[in-house]
């Protein structure tokens, strides 16, 4: 079992950065891929980005160069580095865990799940 909390949301202005992190508590860490999901009101959940155990990450095309994502097998942590933030970021921000060594950009792929964090884009 996997525990997952994330943090770092907030009211940012456009053009804004702010930083996600997600702690895991539970078992080891560095024995999952994760990912880091979004959910607008009214929309499905989409995929944003993830990194495999290995450190290859993948992006959905809205965000490249704009978001980074990392982790810290130290500190049991994955980050979403968001820079130039835009409206349409606006969302609850979820990351995820998945018993595998490559990541995935299907939800169904993963296994355990954070509640998520806040994050409100301002025009």
């Amino acid at each position: 079992q996997v525990q997952l909390v994330e943090s770092g949301g907030g009211l940012v202005q456009a053009g804004g950065s702010l930083r996600l992190s997600c702690a895991a508590s539970g078992r080891t860490f560095r024995s999952y891929a994760m990912g880091w999901f979004r959910q607008a009101p009214g929309k499905e959940r989409e995929f944003v980005a993830a990194i495999s155990r290995g450190g290859s990450t993948l992006y959905t095309d809205s965000v490249k160069g704009r978001f980074t994502i990392s982790r810290d097998n130290a500190k049991n942590t994955v980050y979403l580095q968001m820079n130039s933030l835009k409206p349409e970021d606006t969302a609850v921000y979820c990351c995820a865990a998945r018993s595998a060594y490559y990541s995935s950009t299907s939800p169904r792929e993963y296994d355990y799940w954070g509640q998520g964090t806040q994050v409100t884009v301002s025009s």
